[in-house]
């Protein structure tokens, strides 16, 4: 497994990053001890950065898995506090979750936001940035579907660490093509901030492209780890072996059968829109009064789930 120093933060990390969404409450909801299982089999073969977040609802998962474990772990989290007082209570409701005195990194969930989020967000910034000189957390970061949020984290004296969308069909990206991306992504890696990388495999759009799909964005030498989602040791095992620079054999990898998830709305769906304002990739709309999935444009993040105020949605 290949470390490396994300920008000037001095934050070690594998470049491959355990991401944590899948496995929670949004999208397969397994057990926490199965899950926290796979988190620590990761951790023992190497992979050392673990990324979660406020409404992934995973932080019970990591604590487990850390349990014990002797090694440093490197953990980044994020929320979508616009407040001084929301963004200091969920620093600390991460650290005490998952039984850390600190957080290594910790974002603006920004998906949606443009330049304009590190004003509209002025106090949860001023937050961060008190916590991490009083030691809270190491370094301040932004994760971010969108172009414009990139380009302008390049400005921010405050901003260390960009977690970005990437892929290389450009999917879920707001603002650009996956090239417009990389040329935000070069502007912050040429002044210093690291830089990690989500969705490269288009939330499983490009499953059955995998090696290819990762290669498209691990070989952009600005970019310093990967965050996979993973679900089970079958998943944690594939992306160990590219990582290691294995050979994977096509026929190894359809064998696998990786499901392609679905957001799925029940009948009983009122129509209410709330779920329309949290898709980041504007993949949902009201149709005949109930929502509608554009299956071209979804992500399956399951960021809209908990929205629903009827848990008329499902990642299946």
């Amino acid at each position: 497994m290949k470390y490396t120093v994300l920008g000037k933060s001095g934050l070690k990390v594998s470049e491959l990053c355990f991401g944590a969404l899948p496995m929670g409450p949004l999208q397969a909801n397994i057990p926490i001890k199965d899950g926290a299982k796979i988190i620590r089999k990761g951790l023992d073969s190497g992979i050392n950065f673990l990324d979660t977040a406020q409404v992934y609802k995973t932080y019970p998962y990591i604590k487990e898995a850390l349990a014990g474990f002797p090694g440093d772990v490197v953990i980044a989290s994020k929320s979508h506090a616009t407040s001084y007082k929301e963004m200091r209570n969920a620093v600390f409701e991460a650290c005490q979750k998952m039984g850390r005195d600190y957080i290594d990194i910790f974002h603006f969930h920004a998906p949606r936001g443009d330049k304009n989020v590190f004003q509209q967000r002025a106090g949860a910034l001023a937050c961060l940035v008190d916590l991490k000189r009083e030691g809270i957390i190491r370094a301040i970061g932004i994760s971010t579907h969108a172009i414009e949020a990139v380009e302008k984290a390049a400005e921010m004296e405050e901003i260390d660490i960009v977690f970005p969308i990437i892929n290389m069909v450009g999917m879920g990206i707001i603002g650009g093509t996956a090239e417009d991306m990389f040329e935000a992504i070069k502007k912050v890696h040429r002044v210093g901030k690291g830089v990690y990388a989500m969705k490269v495999l288009a939330g499983g759009y490009l499953i059955k492209r995998i090696e290819e799909a990762i290669s498209f964005v691990r070989n952009r030498e600005e970019i310093q780890s990967i965050a996979l989602g993973m679900v089970n040791l079958r998943e944690l095992s594939i992306n160990l072996r590219i990582f290691r620079n294995q050979k994977i054999d096509q026929a190894e990898l359809i064998k696998e059968e990786f499901p392609r998830k679905r957001l799925f709305v029940s009948g009983f769906c009122e129509g209410c829109g709330t779920c329309i304002k949290a898709c980041p990739n504007q993949a949902l709309s009201l149709q005949e009064g109930r929502a509608a999935v554009d299956y071209s444009r979804c992500l399956t993040c399951g960021y809209c789930v908990p929205h629903c105020p009827i848990f008329a949605l499902r990642i299946v």
